[in-house]
């Protein structure tokens, strides 16, 4: 059953809703997790890395290859921290998206309180599938990350033994590794979040009867894209269901979709009679 809204005392004139925007308490909960499973898969491959390492140093400088040895290592720390990452995904995932869910109704529900507005919301087949979505692709980003680190990991140790480098200068690759990963999974985060908050909120504002939002940049990031800054200063509006036309991209966007961006929508309430 889709959510009712109803207004105590009817307005001729239309409304211009506040926009929601990402909460930055979820995001940082959610990179701090996803801090923590790296940090400590970090450790655990320069602990077993570096052992493995000064075993077999004199060979690596006399230019021989005991790069079984290193081999064995990765396939073993692959395989268990893959593991690890694979057994925490779906409940980071699931705990990421009703945070957002939870969070992006509340603010809805005072929103329209605090405009004279009563509004019952149900759990709909369409936010459900909003929710999977959400889940589903925060999984499969999470599994990610150790695929990727584990792999270029192993380039960098290769590398290393086929060039003859000493423990010191394999390290210092490795903790570089480290800081791109772990900027990777800051912006997993709040790139998710924002992109999650957007899709609840479309979802809500649909079935609450809202058909219309204007375009409210963010003002935010280092290289705001030129025509999403326009069509804030233009408070272009555009259809919620369909998404606003990205002359850019020549295609129909939602607030918070592309990569990076932080834009928001705000929905229009029409007058009544």
């Amino acid at each position: 059953m889709a959510s009712k809204l109803r207004r105590k005392t009817p307005k001729a004139t239309e409304t211009i809703l506040r926009p929601i925007h990402p909460n930055a308490g979820i995001a940082a909960d959610y990179q701090r997790r996803l801090d923590a499973l790296i940090q400590a898969m970090a450790k655990s491959v320069e602990f077993w890395l570096t052992a493995t390492y000064r075993q077999n140093e004199p060979r690596i400088a006399q230019d021989e290859t005991p790069a079984d040895a290193l081999r064995r290592s990765m396939r073993e720390l692959s395989k268990r921290w893959v593991k690890r990452f694979d057994d925490m995904a779906g409940k980071m995932a699931e705990h990421f998206a009703k945070s957002v869910e939870a969070r992006s109704t509340g603010a809805m529900k005072k929103i329209l309180k605090d405009g004279g507005w009563t509004v019952q919301f149900q759990i709909t087949p369409a936010m459900r599938d909003v929710m999977d979505a959400t889940v589903h692709q925060n999984v499969a980003l999470i599994k990610s990350i150790p695929a990727q680190y584990l792999e270029q990991v192993e380039g960098i140790v290769m590398r290393g033994v086929q060039n003859g480098r000493d423990l010191a200068v394999v390290s210092e690759e490795l903790q570089k590794r480290l800081g791109v990963t772990r900027r990777r999974a800051d912006f997993i985060a709040r790139d998710q979040n924002q992109k999650a908050t957007s899709a609840f909120n479309r979802v809500r504002q649909t079935e609450l009867g809202l058909d219309e939002a204007e375009w409210h940049h963010s003002g935010g990031g280092k290289e705001p894209r030129p025509t999403h800054v326009r069509a804030g200063k233009d408070k272009v509006r555009y259809k919620i269901s369909q998404g606003w036309y990205d002359p850019a991209l020549k295609r129909f966007i939602q607030p918070g979709e592309e990569p990076g961006c932080k834009c928001v929508g705000r929905p229009v309430i029409k007058g009544f009679s």
